[in-house]
């Protein structure tokens, strides 16, 4: 019953900036968690960054922390993942996903019930 509906990719030069968006229906979004996962061309989905339902906790893979920011917007339905200085390895498809449950790993893919369609960043050297 919750849709998730993703926006906002691209391609960017290396050290450059974009901004996804990820809008909810069809649920109580602001009970979630948020989850961004990304998977690149032959590789494993991979976690990326998680937002809890009131922003008061967010958490980010090792391998983005410091470059990418998650937030998210209640009233709109939406959770944002910002990233900044971005690297050729990041590129992917990226997934925004909803946790309704509240499953205890918030790094693992498979505690997530709803994903969002993907959309493609491609970053050039």
């Amino acid at each position: 019953q919750v849709q998730l509906v993703q926006s906002g990719g691209g391609l960017v030069q290396a050290g450059g900036s974009l901004r996804l968006s990820c809008v909810a229906s069809g649920g109580t979004f602001s009970t979630y968690r948020m989850g961004w996962f990304r998977q690149g061309p032959g590789k494993k989905n991979e976690f990326v960054a998680a937002i809890d339902w009131s922003s008061s906790s967010t958490n980010y893979a090792d391998s983005v922390k410091g470059r990418f920011t998650v937030s998210r917007d209640n009233a709109k339905n939406t959770v944002y993942l910002q990233m900044y200085y971005l690297r050729p390895e990041d590129t992917a498809v990226y997934y925004c996903a909803a946790d309704t449950a509240y499953h205890g790993d918030y790094w693992d893919s498979d505690d997530y019930d709803y994903w969002g369609q993907g959309t493609q960043v491609t970053v050039s050297s």
